[in-house]
């Protein structure tokens, strides 16, 4: 009985996935309420006009920055910091998620056009859409996934499967990511180059994640360049495939979370290195892959969930 009691059920799973992605909001808004981080906030706007950007992305960029001048940056900052206080407190305790979860969408969508630079300039060396276009699709996927109602604080209901459209829409909007994400990965630049990324990453590092990632560049240095960036392109054009297609994913999403873990800890520095009120990462958030781990994860409770409904109404 005791056992039968402590068991995490999909659903649980699924409320505890939602749970963690909260934790992660929560570390990003006490990032932003540092003063440093506010000392910075406007230079971060220039993202958008970064050489190479495309001239409508430096109008907004110019605009925004404008704006925030206007209002004054302590104040924009201590806003956002607020309205991130308030998201992360839904997403942990499940209270009005259903409706925050959309100003979750639209606020990282605003982050991504302003300082992430709608994750460019794509030129060479570009590598991914960028951090909190991410951000933006894990809101989505608590909505399509029903993520907020199990394990919530108050009024706390029965978990409810998502329709199988909800989960399709999610699946392919995570392959479209991990397409864009292939697509660069098999440029002559990454190819050649890629463990490019992993030097860069040890920069303004402790010791151990040094030498954490110095491991994975010994092993390269082994297999060569070439055969590492072929390998990463093929892994990642394969769950972007599986996921478009919505074959093989109960192999796909699991190994496809680990994947994402160890570019996090690799390529990204675990979201590092970490300074006063700032990141090494656009945005000053803690990096995108564990934002995909998470992504992988409710994917995985929510087909776990309507696995185990179907099951119940066939006996």
């Amino acid at each position: 009985m005791i056992m039968q009691r402590l068991r995490i059920t999909p659903g649980t799973a699924i409320g505890l996935t939602r749970m963690v992605f909260g934790g992660v909001c929560l570390t990003n808004a006490l990032f932003h309420f540092n003063p440093a981080y506010q000392s910075t906030f406007l230079a971060s706007l220039a993202a958008a006009w970064a050489p190479g950007q495309p001239g409508w992305l430096v109008s907004w960029g110019h605009i925004n920055a404008v704006g925030v001048s206007a209002l004054g940056a302590e104040l924009v900052v201590n806003a956002m910091a607020a309205l991130e206080l308030v998201l992360a407190l839904s997403l942990l305790t499940g209270v009005w998620l259903h409706r925050l979860a959309w100003v979750g969408i639209a606020y990282n969508l605003w982050l991504w056009s302003t300082v992430g630079g709608l994750g460019g300039p794509y030129t060479s060396g570009a590598t991914d859409p960028g951090t909190t276009i991410v951000y933006a699709l894990a809101f989505a996927l608590v909505l399509l996934t029903h993520a907020w109602r199990p394990l919530r604080l108050f009024h706390g209901g029965p978990t409810q499967e998502p329709d199988r459209w909800k989960l399709r829409l999610g699946e392919i909007a995570f392959a479209l990511l991990w397409a864009f994400d292939a697509y660069w990965k098999w440029q002559p630049e990454f190819l050649l180059n890629g463990v490019n990324n992993l030097t860069a990453a040890q920069a303004g590092q402790p010791a151990w994640i040094v030498a954490y990632i110095g491991v994975f560049i010994r092993v390269i240095d082994l297999v060569g360049p070439v055969i590492f960036g072929v390998t990463v392109a093929l892994a990642e054009s394969a769950i972007a495939l599986a996921l478009l297609m919505g074959v093989a994913l109960q192999w796909i999403l699991p190994l496809g979370a680990v994947y994402s873990f160890v570019l996090w800890t690799t390529g990204e520095g675990w979201g590092g290195p970490y300074a006063a009120g700032i990141t090494g990462n656009k945005g000053d958030v803690l990096g995108t892959g564990i934002i995909y781990v998470l992504l992988f994860l409710m994917l995985m409770t929510a087909r776990a969930e309507r696995a185990a409904r179907k099951r119940a109404l066939t006996r």
